[in-house]
């Protein structure tokens, strides 16, 4: 999905990275959130404390999950979870990869 109804939206972006990675967080009538992002090329890490699912809705990154030495290469479409107190490792080649990131139940 990549239309949301009825959700509130905070004007503050996210900012990582010297702004090479921005999102804003919306907010649902049930108390959840998403983030909705963009990533610049280049490699970041990013830790984790709720679990969480990643999105790919344009472009395509490479991600290795911590603990983990397997690359993943994930396209738009495409999507990966994130445990819990855990973190993750993505790199964007070129172009700009747009995200959904969803906190899922821990």
């Amino acid at each position: 999905m990549t239309s949301f109804q009825n959700v509130t939206a905070d004007a503050k972006a996210n900012v990582y990275f010297d702004g090479k990675v921005v999102s804003h967080t919306i907010h649902f009538a049930d108390q959840s959130k998403k983030t909705l992002g963009l990533i610049y090329p280049g490699k970041y890490h990013f830790g984790t404390a709720a679990p969480e699912r990643m999105e790919i809705i344009a472009g395509a990154c490479r991600v290795v999950l911590d603990g983990t030495t397997e690359t993943l290469a994930i396209e738009a479409g495409s999507s990966f979870d994130v445990a819990g107190n855990s973190g993750f490792t993505i790199e964007v080649g070129d172009g700009i990869c747009e995200y959904i990131c969803s906190f899922l139940p821990a």
